[in-house]
């Protein structure tokens, strides 16, 4: 079986599969979010993919109104906000992503809420997202 190589790219190519995956590395066991081929924590190149649970909490998030264009393209304008923000997964790195509630009331969202992931089909590519669980 050929290995993808350790790259935002292959990263994005999982979502399609619906599945995250990071590296971890085999010396120190610490795991990236995005992937990459070399571990920032020992300087070594010994990293394998791991399949990571989608289940985590919202540690930080913010509502947009001016979309960048692939946003707007998506619906989203400052009548239809977004909330895009990082989630701590339970496995241990930490990702970003959209964050799937009411956008207009962002005051009802909380940080420490428990979420899971979604993935969200736009034209021939996955975005991840996060819905409270």
């Amino acid at each position: 079986m050929l290995v993808p190589e350790a790259s935002v790219k292959s990263f994005y190519n999982f979502l399609k599969e619906k599945k995250i995956m990071g590296t971890k590395c085999r010396d120190c066991g610490e795991i990236y979010l995005p992937p990459r081929p070399l571990c920032p924590r020992c300087i070594k190149s010994n990293l394998e993919w791991v399949e990571l649970e989608g289940k985590g909490k919202l540690v930080a998030f913010t509502s947009i109104a001016v979309a960048p264009t692939h946003m707007l393209n998506a619906g989203h304008s400052r009548d239809n906000p977004y909330v895009y923000g990082l989630v701590k997964l339970d496995s241990g790195p930490t990702i970003s992503g959209l964050i799937l509630v009411d956008a207009k009331n962002p005051e009802k969202v909380e940080i420490g809420t428990k979420v899971t992931a979604e993935f969200i089909k736009r034209d021939d590519r996955v975005i991840l997202g996060f819905k409270p669980s």
